[in-house]
């Protein structure tokens, strides 16, 4: 991994947030895992260590450590907590709709304020009927003078209780041209935040509700112009969401493979630790070939991306390897530890819940298998990855 580490701010990095996680999350699991609510002090005081502006560039408050930083952070988050992993990933999707369709007055308005951690972004495109048919969307928005009427709503959006503004994709027109991108603020009159659900696991972390009911958004506010919103739903799911995925999986990926090894060295059996047992000795060497091919494949993608270079297909891997593997890890590691893995005592059953939040958000693996598959067969439709750079090159430094 040495040569994609070659940015000493990196290790500096990754020991940061290992301290930080191991002080400071780790105390506050249970009380997560006990509440199953959005745990907003946390998430505060994370956002507060200036990390949701990994990619934010310096010129705008932010760390300019890439998006190998930005994995360095959620992989390390993920090994304690991937409820904390996931709302810095869902955060950082927030954070790509205003770096790379922001006018220069919104960025510098809102960059600077997410660097510093006053401000959690959130993006909210999926909807109760058209799930991940980003084009079947029916939340509306209108033109009236200086604003937009928004009304509709947005399901499993991340931080959706913790979030100070909204990135929202509606439909302004028919077809794939008719989509339009806004930042809404949650005191905005009309808008709304279901209850949060309980769900099966990253407790501590929300993915919610927003609704809109004549929801009325300046004009100002509209990322873009009129017709971009595909582009920022797909650019911040395909570049963002993937790598940020891939990062969640992995660290819970590694926590998984340490919790399983210590397990087998503690626990007697026969006369000997657990994991002398052959049959134990083959399950851990195959989880510890899962993490290396996983790490190789996230880090390769998002050394590629922060490069500049195409990478679409690498990042589609990057998750769809990431997700599958951990889950298959974590199988293994509930049969490992067998009827002790069932218990609270122990986070592996965490771990396993909390793995299989990554599998559907950002396509799940039959949709990168797809597009993998039109990968080589020639048939695949651009990558967003080219686009990106080709945007980062013409940005200007920020005025001032």
């Amino acid at each position: 991994m040495e040569r994609y580490f070659t940015d000493h701010r990196h290790d500096a990095l990754r020991r940061a947030v290992r301290e930080f996680a191991k002080n400071e999350v780790t105390p506050r699991i249970a009380e997560m895992e006990a509440t199953r609510s959005a745990s907003v002090g946390l998430s505060r005081l994370i956002a507060r260590q200036g990390w949701i502006g990994a990619t934010v560039p310096p010129g705008y408050g932010g760390m300019g450590v890439g998006h190998l930083g930005k994995t360095v952070v959620i992989e390390e988050l993920s090994r304690v907590s991937g409820a904390m992993g996931a709302m810095v990933q869902a955060s950082q999707l927030g954070v790509a709709k205003i770096i790379h369709f922001g006018n220069e007055e919104q960025k510098k308005t809102w960059l600077p304020a997410i660097a510093s951690g006053d401000c959690l972004p959130t993006i909210a495109v999926t909807e109760p009927e058209s799930g991940g048919h980003v084009l079947g969307m029916t939340s509306s928005a209108v033109r009236d003078g200086d604003d937009y009427i928004l009304n509709g709503s947005k399901v499993y959006v991340g931080n959706s209780h913790v979030g100070d503004l909204h990135g929202v994709v509606a439909r302004t027109g028919p077809g794939s041209e008719g989509l339009t991108a806004f930042l809404v603020e949650p005191d905005t009159p009309g808008f709304s935040l279901g209850r949060q659900r309980p769900a099966m696991g990253l407790h501590g972390f929300s993915f919610g509700e927003l609704a809109f009911d004549n929801c009325r958004v300046p004009a100002a506010n509209r990322l873009g112009g009129e017709g971009d919103g595909l582009a920022v739903a797909y650019s911040s799911s395909v570049l963002y969401g993937r790598a940020n995925l891939t990062a969640v999986s992995l660290g819970i990926h590694q926590a998984i493979l340490d919790e399983t090894s210590a397990f087998c060295s503690e626990r007697q059996r026969y006369g000997a630790p657990l994991g002398e047992l052959g049959s134990i000795k083959l399950k851990l060497g195959q989880m510890q070939s899962r993490l290396m091919t996983a790490r190789l494949a996230a880090y390769h993608a998002v050394h590629l991306l922060d490069q500049g270079e195409p990478c679409d297909a690498e990042l589609m891997n990057a998750k769809l390897v990431n997700v599958e593997y951990a889950l298959d890890s974590a199988r293994d590691a509930m049969e490992i530890h067998a009827a002790c893995g069932l218990f609270t005592d122990r986070p592996v059953e965490r771990y396993l819940r909390d793995a299989h939040h990554i599998f559907a958000p950002a396509g799940t693996s039959d949709v990168q298998r797809l597009r993998l598959g039109e990968v080589a067969l020639g048939t695949a439709k651009g990558d967003w990855s080219e686009r990106l750079s080709e945007l980062v090159r013409l940005e200007p430094e920020p005025a001032g």
